[in-house]
């Protein structure tokens, strides 16, 4: 039996993305999120998720340096990692894939300590889907410590 990897697909810019399911733990529509001031940029505020409050942040600005589009099809992708559960907005999420784990191609760009979250890339029918680890995604954003602390208080409230 060969090793396979079942990953959430979904878009940012025009690039496909992929997280491992088991860090996954919904998919929602994009509503409620509360703006909170001075947090980094690529965070948009907190949300509640099935009475739990994360943080919501913005890929597009993670990835491009750029807001990502309020469109329906925006989705927020809910994570739990090591470190604390968020929500990742993306362009759409696109399906669920069991990708064989000998297509999947360690890439370079794992050396680069801005991209260290990027674990490989598959090459799916002519599709190249780059993976990525949510737990060294959130421990390379700038200011993450502090949005955990902010989270645990609020959870304790």
């Amino acid at each position: 039996m060969q090793d396979s990897n079942k990953l959430v697909v979904f878009t940012v810019g025009n690039e496909e993305y992929a997280i491992p399911i088991e860090n996954v733990l919904s998919i929602e529509k994009l509503e409620g999120i509360t703006p909170i001031p001075h947090l980094p940029a690529y965070v948009n505020g907190i949300m509640k998720v099935r009475g739990e409050l994360i943080p919501a942040i913005d890929t597009e600005r993670i990835l491009y340096n750029r807001e990502m589009e309020s469109t329906d099809a925006v989705r927020v992708i809910v994570l739990h990692t090591d470190d604390l559960s968020l929500g990742v907005l993306v362009k759409e999420a696109k399906e669920i894939l069991d990708i064989p784990s000998e297509i999947i191609k360690q890439v370079g760009l794992v050396a680069y300590q801005k991209t260290s979250y990027f674990t490989g890339v598959a090459n799916l029918d002519g599709r190249l889907i780059t993976i990525i680890s949510p737990t060294v995604l959130v421990r390379t954003l700038d200011g993450i410590k502090e949005i955990q602390e902010f989270m645990e208080n609020e959870k304790q409230k």
